[in-house]
Formats: structure tokens, C-alpha cells, sequence
């Protein structure tokens, strides 16, 4: 497949940063670059937290795992009218977890712990406070490296589901051509065929980060034309760059 990429879609909302990657690709090889979420979070409410017998007075630590895990969190604490004491003992995935964290807490009055990125890497701080009560509030979604680490150091947990994931509304792009759709889970590809039944792949490129993704668009039919991280393309637009860069120039 030689044609030439001159429109792509990224299934995701737009970067804020200004120094985006996307914009150095769009600089470089001349596309166009429009982005658009596939799927969104909602909150679900105090009433539905209450229903799964979930009462935050009863936790002495929080397991943060993204952005949206912090920010459902305290709006469920604010509907719940529970002050959140001092006390409490934040585990947060990454540090821009626990730098997002500093919107709600004064940060050098609380115990926050900081993992490298990775779930497993909070491994040590959670053998270190194995004694603690800790909430997990998470979305309907959750990869089960995160249940089968908190269960295999026997911790007190609990999860709590305060968020979910939708599929969000492609109707308006029914009849939109790109020549690339890029894909970061395997909730994009859902939305996709549940938007788009009828979709045929055809010319379209389809670009993929990640083994659950791969997966996804493997069991729904669709060719991979471009994956990512692999050792020569560790991100998304390194491996669209070095994509465009061959059939472009053919």
C-alpha cells in the first residue's frame, strides 16, 4: 500500500501542550492532524457510589490511577459532604497524577506517594503501609494488573467505580474520508464498529498503540498498517512519522 497519508485522525482529544509532537509531524511532512475522542468519561453519581456499599470514612488511603480517577474522587466526596481529612494517604500511579493532585490538596501539608509510571512500580510503598484501608475509585474499565497486584500483597482494598466509559457520537463523521485512524485502546475500536457497522476499511490505514489495541482491531477484522511502541518507534507519531516518510515519497 503506497498512497500517500494527507489526512489523519486521532482518536483522542486534542494534546494541550504546545510543543505536541503532533504539531512538529504536521510541520514536517505537510498533513493534516484533526483529533476527536471516541470515547469520554461520565461520572456516576453519590447514590450509585452508596449502592456498592462504599463509604469513604472508612478508607485511610486513596489509589490514584489517572487524572480522571482524581478529579471523580473528590467530586464524589463533595457530593457526599465528606471532608476529606488531613490525615488521609494519597498513592498516585505517576508523578503527573500526584502534580494533577495539587487542584485539591495543599500539597506539602499531605502523604503522597509517588510511583514511576507503571502500576507494579507503587509496589514497595504498598508493602511499606500494608496495614492501610485503601479505596481504588476507578472507572467501569480497569486492567487487571491493577486487581492482581493489590491482591497478591493481600492488601485491605476496595474498588469503587466512579466513572465510566461511553462510547461517544461519530455520527457526523459518516461521511468524512481519513487516510489514517489512530487508535490508543481498545474502547476506540469499540466505538468505531458500534458508530460505523457497515465500516470497510479499504484504503484506510490503521494505526494502533499498544498490545490490547493491536488486539482489538485484529479480532474486529481490521489490517494493522502501523503499530506502535516497537523498539525503533517507542511512540504514536515517531511510528506515523516513519510511515509517512516511506509512502510519501514513493
Amino acid at each position: 500500500m503506497s498512497m500517500k497519508v494527507k489526512t489523519i485522525l486521532v482518536s483522542q482529544p486534542e494534546p494541550k501542550m504546545e510543543n505536541s509532537p503532533y504539531l512538529r509531524l504536521i510541520e514536517k511532512e505537510h498533513v493534516r492532524v484533526d483529533f476527536r475522542p471516541f470515547i469520554h468519561v461520565e461520572g456516576v453519581d453519590a447514590k450509585s457510589v452508596r449502592q456498592q456499599k462504599i463509604d469513604l470514612k472508612d478508607f485511610t488511603a486513596i489509589i490514584l490511577t489517572s487524572r480522571n480517577s482524581v478529579d471523580h474522587f473528590f467530586r464524589i466526596a463533595e457530593e457526599m459532604r465528606f471532608k476529606v481529612p488531613d490525615t488521609m494517604k494519597y498513592f498516585c500511579q505517576s508523578e503527573a497524577v500526584a502534580f494533577y493532585l495539587q487542584k485539591y490538596v495543599v500539597y506539602r501539608k499531605r502523604k503522597i506517594y509517588v510511583g514511576k509510571r507503571n502500576f507494579v512500580d507503587l509496589q514497595p510503598l504498598f508493602k511499606k503501609y500494608k496495614d492501610e484501608k485503601f479505596l481504588l475509585p476507578s472507572s467501569d474499565v480497569l486492567k487487571s494488573i491493577v486487581p492482581d497486584t493489590l491482591n497478591e500483597l493481600k492488601l485491605n482494598w476496595t474498588r469503587g467505580i466512579f466513572y465510566k466509559t461511553v462510547i461517544s457520537d461519530l455520527s457526523d463523521l459518516r461521511d468524512v474520508y481519513y487516510d489514517v485512524l489512530v487508535f490508543f485502546s481498545p474502547s476506540g475500536i469499540e466505538s468505531l464498529l458500534k458508530n460505523f457497522p457497515d465500516f470497510e476499511q479499504n484504503n484506510t490505514r490503521i494505526a494502533v498503540f499498544g498490545n490490547s489495541t493491536i488486539q482489538a482491531a485484529t479480532e474486529a477484522g481490521l489490517r494493522i498498517d502501523i503499530q506502535a511502541p516497537t523498539p525503533e518507534t517507542p511512540s504514536m507519531t515517531m511510528a506515523l512519522q516513519k510511515y509517512i516518510t516511506s509512502v510519501n515519497k514513493k
